[in-house]
């Protein structure tokens, strides 16, 4: 199948990329044989923009999709937080070319109210909407013509391709990376951690005065991480997780994660680390520090199902299927969060 896939492909970072979920689907929808092109909104208009006048930059890299889709002639567009792009070129599109559908994929948390007017955007003007949020949560954005569905957050073996369960050596035992604005209650949470766990070595980015990672610099703090903590700015949005998830679960790296997640449904105890509360989370981190044999065993069987059932390759073709409605070729399981009007 012929796709061109909206996103913000980060062109003008020049390498110091941030890790990219449309890579990952990008990778993914390759390696099932399809036909794939990248357009990148915020680059396009960046570079069309006479003397950085951003109003004639979006302008024209809204005309740039029109004319690549003409050229280009897309059956299917999937649509990422490719924010400049309006609705009505979106229309205009489908008027040109009628058989085109629209898959549209936002990896934001629904408890941030700008990601759920994103989504309401879309609504109108797109055939399938995937969301790293499952449950009764997606029906809000349910209209006669489309579907809504939970996605997991991919990984890809091209990407993700450390492997630290069997790994004896590391730069730090806990990792944790996250924006952490003064109001984020992750701030104090990792803070008493640290202090509770003193005989651990922390490595914190992007909050306590650290700043964020990006690029190479994660890169290696990914592949020098013993155990990591997957924190949310807020607990109980089911099956929602930030891609960090994927980045850890993905280089068998032992995964911490809330029990309010829901994420039991697909992980055992014997591929990620559930707690319930922070006197647990310590306990249980200092626990799998102190019983490597366990650490590697629980790494490796996380790896290992992340890596199968939450590929960028399978998510690319669960998205492709939903959108075209077409019979499913695989058990996901997750399947059963796809909403039909």
């Amino acid at each position: 199948m012929r796709i061109l896939q909206v996103d913000n492909w980060q062109w003008h970072r020049y390498g110091a990329l941030r890790v990219s979920t449309s890579r990952k689907l990008y990778h993914g929808l390759i390696r099932g044989n399809h036909q794939v092109l990248e357009f990148s909104d915020r680059d396009l208009a960046r570079y069309e923009a006479p003397l950085k006048i951003k109003p004639i930059g979006r302008r024209r890299a809204n005309h740039r999709l029109l004319e690549t889709c003409e050229n280009y002639q897309p059956e299917m567009m999937l649509l990422g937080h490719a924010d400049l792009i309006e609705n009505q070129t979106l229309l205009d599109i489908k008027r040109r070319h009628p058989h085109l559908r629209i898959a549209y994929r936002n990896v934001d948390p629904l408890f941030n109210p700008r990601t759920v007017k994103n989504i309401q955007r879309r609504c109108e003007v797109v055939d399938s909407i995937f969301v790293t949020t499952g449950g009764d949560a997606l029906k809000q954005f349910l209209h006669s013509h489309n579907s809504v569905s939970y996605m997991p957050n991919p990984c890809d073996p091209a990407i993700e391709n450390q492997d630290n369960s069997g790994k004896e050596n590391f730069d730090w035992d806990v990792l944790f990376c996250g924006i952490g604005k003064p109001d984020d209650p992750r701030v104090a949470q990792v803070a008493n951690l640290e202090a509770q766990l003193t005989d651990l070595r922390f490595g914190v980015f992007g909050m306590h005065g650290n700043p964020p990672l990006w690029g190479i610099a994660y890169e290696h703090a990914l592949a020098g991480s013993k155990m990591a903590l997957n924190l949310n700015r807020y607990e109980g949005d089911y099956l929602y997780s930030s891609a960090r998830i994927s980045q850890l679960m993905g280089n068998g790296i032992l995964t911490f994660l809330h029990s309010a997640s829901g994420y039991q449904r697909f992980f055992r105890k014997s591929e990620a680390v559930f707690f319930s509360n922070d006197a647990e989370l310590e306990q249980l981190l200092r626990t799998f520090h102190n019983d490597d044999e366990a650490r590697k065993a629980t790494a490796k069987q996380g790896r290992r199902f992340y890596q199968s059932e939450f590929s960028g390759q399978r998510i690319a073709q669960f998205i492709l299927e939903t959108t075209f409605n077409l019979p499913y070729s695989a058990d996901y399981c997750w399947q059963d969060q796809v909403f039909r009007a």
